[in-house]
């Protein structure tokens, strides 16, 4: 079973989570609730999750900060509750290594969907751990082929897919593609999920650690990579690489013979 921690501090959302929700169905299990985010903090020391689902706005510490202090310790896949759908509001909360960003009022379906790929995650980073790679398989990883990439056909998402590539050394935000290719949000997200069977987000991410991977076994310093491959501060670089490869950046170089 899957280890779950839910932070929310109204008391009837929390509530309906944890009780109404068939998690047992979904092969998880609630080992704590907090109503804060110092709470939930104390409790994800303390149970060491699998999951923690955590509303972005909470008194004493808010579900980010709280996301923050412990994401890169603990190693679990987070969810965030938010009644904000806005893209810069997401991105923030991607950037501290969120997996699922979801939005109230919650549908069930939504959050089976986001449980399912939160435990799958957590699967892969268990493989990671459990499977004595070799050196060569470390050194030729292939975040992109991963993603299960295929050819692109559509015009859009071709366009999308360059701006990365000229652009992924900078901030960027979606904001730029669509003054750049002038189409809505809306229309270039699900032009480029329907070609790419992943978010631009995602698939950005992955494209600056592949980046980051390459620049590693080049041997160039890990704070310069972190701001190179544009994720820019180290702590939240290491947070994100961690995320995708299951180690440090500082491990992955021992891994390959580099330290």
């Amino acid at each position: 079973m899957f280890r779950l921690i839910i932070a929310e501090d109204e008391d009837i959302i929390r509530k309906g989570l944890v009780y109404s929700i068939p998690w047992a169905d979904m092969e998880c299990t609630v080992v704590g609730e907090a109503g804060n985010g110092e709470e939930g903090v104390a409790l994800i020391k303390e149970h060491r999750p699998d999951i923690v689902i955590a509303d972005i706005n909470m008194p004493v510490m808010d579900g980010l900060e709280m996301i923050r202090q412990t994401y890169e310790e603990y190693d679990y896949s987070a969810i965030i509750l938010s009644g904000y759908s806005t893209f810069e509001y997401a991105q923030q909360a991607i950037q501290y290594g969120v997996l699922g960003y979801l939005l109230k009022p919650l549908q069930l379906s939504e959050i089976q969907e986001t449980i399912a790929r939160a435990q799958k995650e957590q699967k892969v980073r268990q493989t990671y751990i459990n499977k004595q790679l070799s050196q060569d398989d470390w050194k030729n990883m292939d975040l992109i082929k991963a993603s299960g990439k295929k050819e692109v056909e559509d015009t859009v998402t071709k366009q999308m897919l360059e701006f990365i590539s000229d652009n992924y050394q900078n901030k960027i935000v979606m904001r730029d593609v669509v003054e750049m290719m002038n189409y809505s949000e809306t229309f270039l997200n699900k032009k480029f999920k329907d070609s790419m069977g992943t978010t631009f987000i995602e698939y950005l991410n992955r494209y600056r650690i592949q980046k980051a991977l390459e620049m590693l076994r080049e041997g160039i310093p890990v704070q310069e990579v972190a701001w190179r491959c544009g994720i820019g501060e180290y702590k939240y670089f290491g947070a994100v690489f961690k995320k995708y490869i299951g180690c440090s950046p500082k491990e992955y170089r021992f891994m390959i013979g580099e330290i």
